[in-house]
């Protein structure tokens, strides 16, 4: 279902992610998540690790609402408000993603008044 793939001729992964991910079977595409609370729809305004726990479980949410969860995740992109808040976003990242970690991407990006967003791309198994 989801297979990373390699090669000597590119060059190694420098983080949690995989420079590839071979995938099959059906998907489902997460748009961009936000540190929302889902029963408020208020934004949380703490600190960047609370935000970012709160963006990977309302991703959370919506891939076991679909069938599946992180263990099938392909691909991830990451959008962060401040570049300063990579190590911060990684160390909750891998609260969240194991390895074969999916295909990642990570930029810095104006989201409005949010710290961060993510979206990704899963199978659903079965």
């Amino acid at each position: 279902m989801r297979t990373p793939v390699s090669s000597p001729n590119a060059p190694q992964p420098r983080g949690p992610y995989s420079p590839a991910i071979l995938a099959s079977g059906p998907t489902v595409y997460i748009s961009a998540q936000g540190p929302f609370d889902p029963v408020t729809g208020q934004a949380l305004t703490g600190p960047f690790a609370e935000q970012a726990d709160q963006v990977f479980r309302n991703v959370t949410a919506l891939l076991e609402a679909a069938g599946t969860s992180w263990e099938n995740v392909v691909k991830v992109t990451v959008y962060l408000a401040d570049f300063a808040n990579f190590a911060a976003m990684n160390e909750v990242y891998t609260r969240y993603i194991r390895e074969p970690y999916p295909a990642r991407t990570t930029v810095q990006s104006a989201i409005g008044t949010s710290p961060l967003a993510v979206d990704c791309i899963a199978v659903i198994p079965g």
